[in-house]
This record gives C-alpha cells, structure tokens and sequence, in this order.
C-alpha cells in the first residue's frame, strides 16, 4: 500500500462515519441562536448594546472549532453503537461548555460506557510528572477507572480485556511536542487494542501551537523511550487523529488496529489555541496555559540539565534558571537574534522540583511574533548560551538530554561549541524526511 493510498484511507476513516456532522452542528448552532434571540427590535430602530452582545457571541460560537467529540455526539454516536466502550481521558477531555465527557457519555443511553482509563498525571489529573493516580471507582459515575500508565504491550492489552470494552475511545488534549507523553498513551493503547482484539475511536482537538509545520531533531531509535516511541519530529505540527493515522500506517503496519477518528471541524493549520474559541484546561500540573505550551517544546529541554525549567513556579517552562546565573545569560541569547522571542532576565523560587526554595537566576521568554517564534530553536540557543554564559552548567547523569531530543547530537555538538544554526543543520535531513511522511496524514488546510 502506497503512502497516498493509506493517506485517502486516513481521510476516509476520519470523515466517513461523521460526514453529516457538520451539517448536523450548524443546524443545532442555528436552532440555539434562534432560541436565545431577543424579541425582533421595532422597525427603524438600532437592537439595544445587550443584543449587540448577544449577537456577537452567537457569531463567535458559530465559527468555533468543533471537537471530534461534539462531532460525534452531533452523530448520535452512531459509530460507538452496540459496543461496550472505555475512553482514556483525562480532566481535558471536555465538551464545548465545560461538561466532562465521561459524565456526558455515561448519562446517554445510547452510548455502553463500561470504563475508563487513566494516562500519566491520571484521570482528574491530580498526579505530577512521572506519576499516576493508579486504579479507582469514579465517584460520579461508579465507573472504574484503570491505570494506564507505565503499561504498554500485552500488559496493557490484558487491561482492555479485564475491563470488558469492544472499543477504546481516545480523547485528551496534546501541545504539540514529542515528549508530551499523552501521544505515546494512544500509540501504546492503539498497540494494545490491536493484540487484544479491540477497535479505537480518535477524537480530535487541536493542536494548542498550530499545525504549520514540524521542527527539530526526529527520534533515532535506540533513543526510543515513553518521551518519544517512534522516529517523529520534536515539535511534530499535527493533532492527535493525524498522529493516530501516522502511527497505525508507519509504525504499526505490521499488526494495525482497527482504528477511526473523528476529525474537528473549523480548526486550521495557521491557528492558535486562542482563535478555536474552546474552553483551555490545563492537560497536566505544569502546563496551565496555551502560552506555556507555546515554548514548551524548546524548554523542557532543561530537562536534561541542571536547570531549573520553572517548574514550582506559576509560570512553568516560561522562565529557567539556576542559582548563580546573572544578567550575561538574557544578553548573550538576545545576542542571537532569534525570531518572535526576547529573553528577558528574570529571578524567581522554586517552590518544588529542581532548587526549590532557592533564588534562581535566569531569563524569562517573551514571545511577540507567534508566527515567527521557533520554539525549538528558542530551546537550542538558550542551551548554547547557558554552558557559555554559566561555567555552572551541567547535564543530567542519565543524559535525558538524548531521551529528549532523540540522540545524543545536541549534547554532544553542545558540549563541543556548536552553534544553533550548526546543531540545526544537523537534523535537516531528518526533518525533511518526517515533513514528506507526515503530509500524507493530514487532514486539516
């Protein structure tokens, strides 16, 4: 099967079963319009500022991005019908108005709801990085809810089969990075449903930083670990249903699941999560808003080293730091003129996690051009500032530096005085790979 061929496949798996939906919602949209309406306002006369007001929000909620999930339900769940269902969600996974998706599903008499499924940080998302809420009873619902996290393969599979589903319903919300592990949460699970005989339903949101393009180092595989399963780019530039098809037709060719997904409608590629008019829950502790996850993908590079990325502060991946470093890191990474970011010099305390209760010295991103601003890049240079700037500076022991960037090429091309348009012609080739690759799976203009 050629590559076009399983991207028309994608498309048809995406659209197919939910080619009405569209429809569906703009009518539901126009009835509700409708409905909250004032009384029409006597002829010749101006409509008073309140329904100004009202008419301006029903135009904002007309344009929206509508999830897979309101795309599905516009359906009348018709592709979860006659089927024993368990969604792994987590506190993102959300309808338009705020309703969790679990306590919408299981209220439905039209939808099996039999269980739920908990990533990393858990199902309400209580759990910090690197940990889960392990296996409970919902209280709202008295569902179960099972652990997911650290289970992959036949372990994960035996999980699904416990739990009695048909089908696994995946629906949490990504930010775009390759090391954000709820990406790896769906291609483990679509792994093990297809070794326990199960189907999954994708259902998709949007890409919080946009979809424009992929960026930085792709993953080589003996670096492969839950921060990056397969060879794909650090900031990959797609959605989780584009993800799903990727996966199931590049890296699960051999044993494929059954796999759907139900695309969004009115998200495009050039769009901030700030444009789609949807609700922003914070996916895990230390990503609480859009603007965190716009430099996440550079900064949690600090990962790997001794550095301080914010985390314990309320602005987590926005500032890095450590004690001992002045005023000579900001100026050396302006220096670089990097484009849409200044760095400003900044001081803040951990209140956990790396040198908490410390004085940190560092800098603090200010991005000003969101389509210019090239958060890897931002990433790259602040690690080639640093080591210069700070005789401070050292990596992890464990060198997660490479886990995080997918070799060990950064650390080492680093460490020897590489500069960023140097480190970031080293990955080109690979990245020029994965962009021909991924456009074959992408289903949004």
């Amino acid at each position: 099967m050629t590559l076009s061929r399983r991207g028309v496949l994608g498309l048809a798996g995406a659209l197919g079963s939910v080619g009405t939906a569209g429809a569906v919602g703009a009518v539901g949209t126009a009835a509700a319009a409708g409905a909250a309406g004032t009384a029409p306002a006597g002829r010749g006369s101006a409509p008073r500022a309140a329904d100004r007001v009202r008419a301006a929000d029903r135009v904002r909620a007309a344009d929206r991005v509508r999830t897979g999930f309101e795309r599905l339900a516009a359906d009348g769940y018709a592709l979860l019908a006659g089927q024993k269902v368990g969604v792994v969600t987590n506190p993102t996974g959300i309808t338009a108005d705020a309703r969790h998706l679990v306590d919408v599903l299981h209220a439905d008499e039209r939808v099996d709801l039999v269980a739920v499924f908990g990533p990393e940080h858990g199902f309400r998302g209580t759990a910090q990085a690197g940990d889960s809420e392990g296996a409970s009873r919902d209280p709202a619902t008295g569902l179960p809810v099972y652990d997911t996290y650290d289970k992959s393969g036949q372990r994960l599979a035996d999980v699904f089969t416990a739990a009695g589903v048909d089908t696994v319903v995946f629906d949490i919300q990504d930010v775009g990075a390759r090391f954000y592990t709820y990406i790896w949460t769906l291609y483990d699970c679509m792994r093990a449903a297809a070794l326990a005989g199960k189907a999954v339903v994708v259902l998709d949101r949007p890409n919080p930083v946009g979809g424009r393009r992929a960026a930085g180092p792709v993953l080589e595989r003996p670096y492969a670990s839950f921060v990056g399963r397969e060879p794909i780019a650090l900031a990959h530039g797609m959605t989780a249903a584009e993800l799903a098809l990727l996966f199931n037709g590049e890296f699960l060719a051999d044993r494929p699941v059954r796999l759907r997904t139900v695309a969004m409608s009115g998200w495009r590629r050039q769009s901030f999560f700030g444009e789609t008019g949807l609700p922003w829950v914070p996916p895990s502790p230390n990503m609480p808003t859009p603007d965190t996850a716009l430099a996440y993908s550079g900064t949690c590079l600090f990962e790997g080293t001794n550095l301080s990325e914010g985390r314990g502060t309320t602005t987590p991946f926005e500032v890095v730091g450590a004690e001992g470093i002045d005023r000579r890191w900001a100026e050396a990474a302006n220096a670089l003129g990097l484009p849409g970011v200044w760095f400003r010099e900044a001081y803040f305390t951990p209140t956990f996690s790396k040198h908490v209760g410390k004085v940190c010295g560092g800098v603090r991103l200010i991005v000003h051009d969101r389509e210019a601003f090239d958060p890897v890049r931002a990433g790259i240079g602040l690690l080639v500032t640093a080591r210069r700037a700070w005789s401070g500076f050292g990596w992890r022991t464990d060198h997660w530096i490479d886990r995080l960037t997918g070799s060990d090429r950064v650390r080492t091309m680093v460490d020897a005085g590489a500069g960023v348009e140097e480190i970031a012609g080293d990955w080109a080739a690979g990245l020029a790979r994965f962009r021909a690759t991924r456009g074959e799976y992408l289903l949004y203009e």
